[in-house]
């Protein structure tokens, strides 16, 4: 690892980390770090060494210019730090791109910082190409293989059997640590996944508040995610066969989500309202 910069005294800090690539349909997980960073005026203070971790010929570096010169620009996973967030604590935000090979390796040079900086949860982002409606609420999934942080953070035990990313990897890494882990996916409408979706960076910044207890701020992201809506709405009003397709989808989801308006979830969703604000659950 590359030290960049003396890495402080961190006030009970979470990690939250995303990485383009696989686990990144629509770009909506790397922009939620991307989008943090400058919210925060996160400062870099470590990087991976690109070196051991990615095929060039696959992730290119670039020709820059700064300050009137060119240099080379490599493309790594870069480790930043934000101490003035509404969070009443510190945040590690790892942003990167997928590693070409070596991941064990890669997991435990991330590890190793957590462990060193004190981070008491580790968030792992991700975005994925799925069968539901751009016109509905983009679905965001928090699972964890802890069973007492699924009990703390009021989120699910995943199921899913298959091929992983590094994503993945990364949250298996920081269970093996003794580190708190959670992740949240977000599902993208796969008929218009291949370009960035604000939509689902949005819902997965929600996602984020509700797990942190904290307000962020979504600066111009929500006025993006409805001009995001409104142009993939114009191309489905373009396509008869799209437009009978996103029919069939938006019956499929509301029926899906008809148990969602049961009592135990209506309540449950309440008393995550009164704990973002600090108050008292009913009967307490």
């Amino acid at each position: 690892m590359i030290e960049l910069e003396d890495v402080p005294e961190l006030n009970n800090p979470v990690m939250i980390a995303a990485f383009e690539g696989w686990n990144d349909a629509g770009d909506a997980a790397s922009a939620v770090v991307e989008h943090l960073i400058d919210l925060w005026e996160a400062e870099p203070v470590a990087a991976l060494d690109p070196e051991d971790y990615y095929d060039f010929q696959v992730n290119r570096p670039r020709v820059v210019i700064d300050g009137g010169k060119r240099r080379i620009s490599w493309r790594t996973t870069r480790i930043l730090i934000a101490t003035d967030t509404p969070l009443g604590r510190d945040v590690v935000l790892v942003h990167g791109v997928e590693p070409s090979f070596r991941w064990r390796a890669f997991a435990i040079e991330l590890m190793e910082f957590a462990q060193s900086a004190d981070v008491e949860l580790v968030l792992t982002l991700g975005a994925l190409m799925a069968d539901v409606a751009h016109t509905r609420p983009i679905p965001v999934t928090a699972t964890s293989d802890q069973e007492e942080v699924r009990h703390r953070y009021d989120v699910e035990l995943s199921g899913y059997e298959g091929p992983t990313g590094i994503v993945g990897v990364l949250a298996d890494a920081a269970v093996q640590v003794g580190i708190p882990s959670v992740s949240a996916w977000a599902a993208i409408p796969h008929y218009a996944g291949h370009t960035p979706s604000p939509k689902a960076t949005a819902a997965l910044l929600s996602r984020l508040e509700s797990l942190l207890d904290a307000p962020i701020d979504h600066a111009d992201l929500d006025e993006d995610a409805r001009a995001w809506q409104r142009g993939v709405d114009e191309l489905a009003a373009g396509d008869p066969d799209i437009a009978e397709y996103v029919e069939s989808l938006e019956e499929a989801q509301d029926t899906a989500d008809l148990p969602e308006a049961s009592g135990d979830a209506i309540a449950k969703e309440f008393e995550r309202y009164l704990r973002r604000r600090g108050v008292d659950e009913p009967g307490a």
